[in-house]
């Protein structure tokens, strides 16, 4: 009995002395060991597994992974069936930007590229879920996309990352008020300063461009013309509008000589002979008193600018 079992526990204590040693030897892949004897099970599809079952076989393919020597056709297949296994994570954290209105082959293969840098940075010896490693590496990478590769016009990065929270936030008060948000609404609802929900919102703009050469459809079919003959254009007769309007408190001051003078000028468009003749006065006398109308107008308008 005592040979039996001290027999027994030296067995135990080389068994784990082995196991130890075997990890110390792994944990660092540039000093590659020959792969365990143990088999890997099979797998025929991959990317059908259910995400439990993914969970439980990535183990032992990280295991066998850290213990392969990188390029060999072994590490490769090893490799290749965890981003398989794994494809589920990257649509579950994509479903999460389906209303960005991107292609959803593009984020998935942008998803796969964080997918990827989280396999070849995993550490099975570490005792952490793989899942706690490759999720943020995968929204990184998505966000990353959106951030750098889908806006029309470039805008600082706090914009870029404002646009997000105005967008969900947007969509929060939308649903509990039945309105559109004002920007007081959502500067109050993110706690952030107006001025600064104001300028988010102006960035927002620069997210995405149509071009004003395109024709345009009403009702899925397409009509004669383009978007820019839809577009306005500078009225002179506004400005017109607008001047004139400007110079009345500044008419009303005048005496009625100086907007007689006026009215005549450039009302009827007489010419000063021919106001000096109406009024029984040299056209140099009214040349002088155009001139002190106009400049009074003149330091009117612009003690307002």
């Amino acid at each position: 009995m005592t040979s039996t079992g001290t027999m027994t526990a030296g067995t135990a204590v080389a068994s784990r002395a082995t196991t130890t040693s075997t990890r110390a030897t792994t944990t660092s892949k540039g000093n590659a060991v020959p792969a365990p004897s143990v088999p890997l099970p099979p797998i025929d599809e991959p990317q059908r597994l259910a995400p439990s079952e993914a969970r439980e076989l990535s183990r032992a393919f990280f295991e066998r992974l850290a213990v392969l020597e990188e390029g060999t056709p072994e590490y490769q297949y090893v490799r290749n069936t965890l981003i398989e296994m794994n494809l589920s994570l990257v649509r579950y954290v994509a479903r999460r930007f389906r209303s960005r209105g991107e292609s959803t082959e593009d984020v998935l293969q942008v998803g796969t590229i964080g997918l990827i840098k989280a396999i070849d940075r995993y550490d099975v010896y570490r005792d952490v879920e793989f899942t706690t490693l490759a999720v943020p590496y995968i929204r990184g990478e998505i966000r990353r996309f959106f951030r750098d590769a889908t806006w029309a016009v470039h805008v600082p990065r706090r914009l870029q990352e404002l646009r997000i929270d105005l967008a969900r936030a947007f969509e929060d008060l939308e649903a509990a008020n039945n309105h559109d948000p004002s920007a007081a609404e959502l500067a109050a609802h993110l706690k952030l300063p107006e001025d600064e929900v104001r300028e988010g919102l102006i960035a927002c703009n620069g997210y995405d461009t149509d071009s004003i050469d395109r024709p345009i459809q009403t009702a899925g079919k397409q009509q004669t013309g383009l978007v820019a003959d839809l577009m306005g254009s500078t009225d002179p007769a506004l400005d017109l509008a607008e001047n004139i309007q400007a110079l009345k408190p500044h008419l009303a001051q005048l005496d009625e000589r100086e907007r007689t003078l006026l009215r005549l000028r450039f009302g009827a468009e007489m010419t000063q002979a021919e106001i000096g003749k109406e009024l029984n006065l040299s056209q140099m006398h009214i040349s002088r008193l155009l001139n002190r109308a106009c400049t009074k107008l003149r330091k009117g308008l612009l003690a307002e600018v």
